[in-house]
């Protein structure tokens, strides 16, 4: 009797792909600006994919202290979502400058945002970071971003917020 081989493959995400046309829409008398060229700097001399993060709350300040002291490779680098940098970066990955309700890990040619920039974050750093992050993948997307969205609403209220960046 044969067996019968299905291959596996891992849920889809939630890329976003930087291209030339990522701009945002133009003011009265104002040109579109070209978010890949505006933030091309940030990876001519460094390539390493940047986490965005809300600077002045508490839970992601500690989560961004987890990923420094588990990434003994300095794989990633850091930038607070309010940061000029970062709004640049958010618009570059077709979030609007202001929006800092979800984490973002933003790579050369493409973002991820909310539970697929975790998962994505945790490939990058030390053991047994990416095992996890292999093994949270056959959740559903919708329940993973679900349970994101649920704590990022009320990450305030749950664990506070500081009246700067401490990173």
């Amino acid at each position: 009797m044969a067996a019968l081989i299905v291959p596996v493959t891992p849920p889809l995400r939630r890329q976003f792909h930087v291209s030339a046309a990522l701009s945002s829409p133009p003011r009265r008398n104002s040109p579109a600006v070209d978010w890949v060229k505006e933030t091309a700097s940030f990876s001519e001399q460094d390539s390493r994919p940047i986490m965005l993060f809300d600077g002045v709350c508490n839970l992601c300040n500690g989560g961004v202290k987890i990923v420094r002291d588990n990434d003994r490779r300095r794989n990633i680098r850091f930038e607070a979502l309010q940061s000029e940098s970062g709004k640049k970066l958010l618009q570059r990955s077709g979030r609007a400058p202001d929006d800092i309700s979800s984490v973002v890990l933003v790579e050369k040619d493409r973002s991820y945002i909310k539970s697929e920039a975790v998962l994505k974050i945790m490939e990058y750093i030390d053991l047994p970071f990416p095992q996890l992050a292999l093994f949270l993948q056959f959740v559903p997307l919708f329940v993973r971003d679900f349970v994101y969205d649920n704590i990022a609403d009320n990450r305030y209220n749950i664990f506070g917020r500081s009246d700067s960046c401490d990173i």
